[in-house]
């Protein structure tokens, strides 16, 4: 399958998207942009579904490392952090026209729906922004493996990586002048290569369910459309 023939695209952002410049967990200026880019490319005729991380407002393996709680309960903290930010996400994808619906993980049917194959699918016929949070619900597992598992349940097309530069390198950019971007990389080179852009897990999942990755910039002049019509620089991980 080529870029061209994706339809169907899991978003995976990070939480330090949503960030504002002095460091607070969120910036409604941000999160307007994101969801008016997300909102162009449903209109695009592309159907799309988000994971957000946390990492924002908390990060479990940090914390956990930090000794004073432990790892099982750190990512459950992480986890609720996720329904945070897919609950703003949400908010903003419907003032921006789009139909949205956030879906958790982690059982709170007071706050959102809970995640389920099949309402989630029928959500995304419908033509609506699926926003998946709550990670996997387990410890142990970051949200890209959680975005990876979501993308090849709903029977999505790709996996859209959105980070802070235009694709994945063979060195930081912004440390390494002489880093050199990647066009194309299949999982397992991706994996050899330990390349930090996304877990082993997750390249991994994505392997085995033969689910192409597109690793390219959040920030302007990328969009979420421009990238998955392979109009600005990327890096495509595939079979």
């Amino acid at each position: 399958m080529t870029m061209a023939t994706f339809r169907r695209i899991l978003v995976k952002l990070s939480g330090e998207a949503l960030m504002a410049p002095d460091g607070y967990w969120l910036d409604p200026q941000t999160l307007t942009s994101l969801a008016e880019d997300l909102a162009q490319a449903t209109r695009a005729g592309f159907e799309i579904a988000v994971v957000i991380g946390g990492g924002n407002i908390i990060r479990g393996a940090r914390m956990s490392a930090a000794g004073w709680i432990d790892r099982p309960t750190a990512d459950s903290m992480g986890m609720l952090g996720t329904v945070m930010n897919s609950l703003a996400i949400e908010t903003a994808l419907n003032a921006a026209g789009v139909p949205a619906r956030t879906m958790s993980a982690v059982s709170m049917p007071t706050i959102c729906e809970t995640y389920a194959r099949q309402p989630a699918l029928h959500h995304l016929d419908k033509g609506q922004v699926v926003v998946l949070a709550g990670g996997t619900g387990n410890p142990f597992f970051t949200t890209d493996t959680a975005a990876v598992l979501r993308a090849a349940e709903l029977r999505c097309d790709a996996v859209l990586k959105a980070t802070q530069v235009d694709g994945v390198y063979s060195a930081d950019p912004k440390k390494d002048p002489s880093a050199v971007r990647f066009e194309r990389l299949t999982h397992d080179e991706a994996i050899a290569k330990d390349l930090k852009v996304m877990d082993t897990a997750a390249f991994a999942l994505a392997r085995e369910s033969r689910l192409s990755i597109i690793v390219g910039s959040v920030h302007a002049p990328s969009s979420v459309t421009a990238l998955l019509q392979g109009k600005v620089p990327s890096t495509v991980v595939a079979p």
